[in-house]
């Protein structure tokens, strides 16, 4: 009987404080979350646009509240702090920086007297624009695995922006226009931390120059830049992010996209720069292994990445598996 009692709190391990309808959703207080659907009640970990939607009522920090409306409009939003504790329904939920961008977050929760650790995008190393990720113990661990292949271990992130900055100082140098390639939200303002030291004229798109006014009134400390156009020539450096084609006049541009995948030979092709560096705000394999050394949780759940890392989970000893396959069927 002590035995049958066992392998069943054993499969109850998370299912008591949530479930999977397409979407991860809290049992306890209603809460989805990052469901980039409209929802009654959703949690934002962060304000990249595949992780909000225009829900009814959002949680998340105030930082990415701000970030939410900027991008959404004027929506209803629940800001917490960091490290404040609140009840919603009969469960406990605290927010802890998750270092991936200005106020980007993992959510804890503790309800049914278990604990889940809920991480979103994620960075534990430095940066020089986020807050430095906390990590929280937990019973029960839902983490995303981007990088959870062995080769997607990244070089000396000081050596990356060693080389970040050369090569835009040998770009200009060369009478070539340096346009480097980031995420707007996040990436952006990181390159543009990086790039001060430089002292060049930095001319940003748009998109990135809204966002990035957003980080100065949250404190965060970026040199000066203006808004891109199209008279721009060396030296000076261009920040635009992904799809964007703006209209410049100079005819020398040497584009660089500054992303995790840079590993993969082929991605200077596949985004059709000129370059691609290895710069990423995501944990690289073995930041997701000390992920789960840090939480030590009794049972993982794996989102957003190769299937496989869940057997290189178990192989260290851990109780993993994947969520969200389409073979999946709602917890119980």
């Amino acid at each position: 009987m002590q035995a049958k009692a066992v392998r069943m709190r054993q499969c109850q391990l998370g299912e008591l404080l949530f479930f999977w309808d397409n979407g991860i959703r809290l049992r306890h207080s209603g809460l989805a979350v990052d469901i980039p659907r409209r929802q009654p009640f959703g949690f934002i970990s962060h304000a990249h646009s595949d992780h909000i939607a225009r829900h009814e009522l959002a949680l998340c920090t105030p930082a990415t509240g701000e970030f939410y409306r900027l991008r959404l409009g004027n929506r209803p939003v629940r800001e917490v702090p960091f490290g404040q504790v609140i009840q919603t329904g009969n469960s406990r939920l605290c927010l802890f920086p998750a270092g991936h961008c200005l106020g980007s977050a993992m959510l804890w929760v503790e309800a049914e007297g278990q604990t889940l650790l809920y991480t979103g995008d994620f960075r534990l190393g430095e940066s020089a624009t986020a807050e430095r990720a906390q990590v929280p113990r937990a019973d029960v661990l839902i983490m995303e695995s981007t990088y959870g292949l062995p080769r997607y271990r990244m070089p000396p992130r000081s050596e990356v922006v060693e080389l970040l900055r050369q090569r835009v100082l040998w770009a200009c140098s060369n009478d070539w226009l340096p346009v480097v390639v980031a995420y707007s939200l996040g990436k952006a303002q990181e390159v543009l931390a990086l790039l001060g030291p430089l002292k060049l004229p930095i001319y940003v798109h748009k998109t990135i120059y809204a966002i990035s006014e957003v980080y100065k009134k949250f404190g965060v400390k970026l040199p000066g830049y203006e808004l891109l156009h199209e008279n721009v020539r060396p030296p000076a450096v261009v920040i635009v992010p992904p799809g964007s084609a703006p209209s410049l006049w100079w005819p020398r541009q040497w584009k660089l996209a500054v992303t995790g995948w840079a590993i993969d030979p082929a991605t200077p092709y596949r985004l059709r720069v000129d370059e691609a560096l290895p710069l990423t705000d995501h944990a690289d394999f073995d930041g997701l292994i000390g992920l789960v050394e840090l939480v030590k949780p009794r049972r993982v759940y794996c989102l957003h990445g190769p299937e496989v890392f869940v057997e290189h989970l178990r192989a260290r000893g851990w109780d993993a598996r994947p969520l969200g396959r389409p073979t999946q069927y709602r917890l119980f």
